[in-house]
């Protein structure tokens, strides 16, 4: 489960860029790179395509979760992304120097196939994430169960995690929306400079 969404988050929500892997993980740096530095042209669409969000999360998560984790990839839709990996919950653990007792490690010991669907929604400089369902081998998980997941497995890692509450994208993104072939970051319009300051009024002259 470990940030199923990471790419988006990953590209709109400022954390730092990763050394590009692929033509298509540099290609995604560039844009973001533009965006950040203020070079993106004010009411502009910016697109990351699905490949290239994909491909950026792989460069990135590694530094994240060295272990436990593989085979991540992200599907997205109509305001929606659903996430699929192999998760080792224990070397996730492990990885971000958890400790597990051995009756949890041997209750969740083992790669685990994990699917997380989520619906998204995005306005004014913001951005929320909506978790719909998650699956683990193939079982849904909810309510107590899901929050001891998130709790103990993905805040650890992933302290500023926002799950059903919305997060600030980068300062000049307006909006983000999704597409099934990729994301689409809404540059705001610039901002109108504020009126010149009117000069003081003339003193009234006296009468002689």
């Amino acid at each position: 489960m470990a940030k199923v969404l990471l790419p988006l988050l990953v590209l709109f929500a400022g954390v730092a860029s990763p050394v590009a892997s692929s033509p298509e993980a540099a290609s995604a740096a560039s844009k973001l790179d533009s965006i950040r530095s203020g070079r993106a042209e004010p009411g502009s669409t910016v697109v990351f395509s699905a490949r290239e969000i994909n491909a950026f999360a792989a460069a990135r998560l590694p530094m994240y979760i060295p272990r436990g984790l593989r085979n991540a990839r992200l599907e997205l839709g109509n305001g929606s992304a659903t996430g699929t990996a192999l998760v080792d919950f224990v070397q996730v653990r492990q990885s971000a120097g958890q400790p597990t007792n051995w009756f949890l490690a041997k209750l969740i010991e083992g790669e685990r196939p994990v699917r997380v669907t989520t619906s998204i929604q995005s306005a004014h400089g913001r951005a929320t994430v909506y978790l719909q369902r998650v699956e683990i081998s193939g079982v849904a998980v909810s309510g107590s169960a899901l929050d001891f997941l998130i709790d103990n497995f993905l805040r650890p890692i992933f302290p500023e995690i926002c799950v059903n509450q919305p997060f600030p994208l980068l300062d000049n993104i307006e909006r983000i929306e999704v597409r099934p072939n990729g994301a689409r970051a809404l540059i705001r319009s610039q901002s109108p400079k504020p009126a010149a300051a009117a000069p003081p009024a003339s003193s009234a002259r006296r009468s002689p």
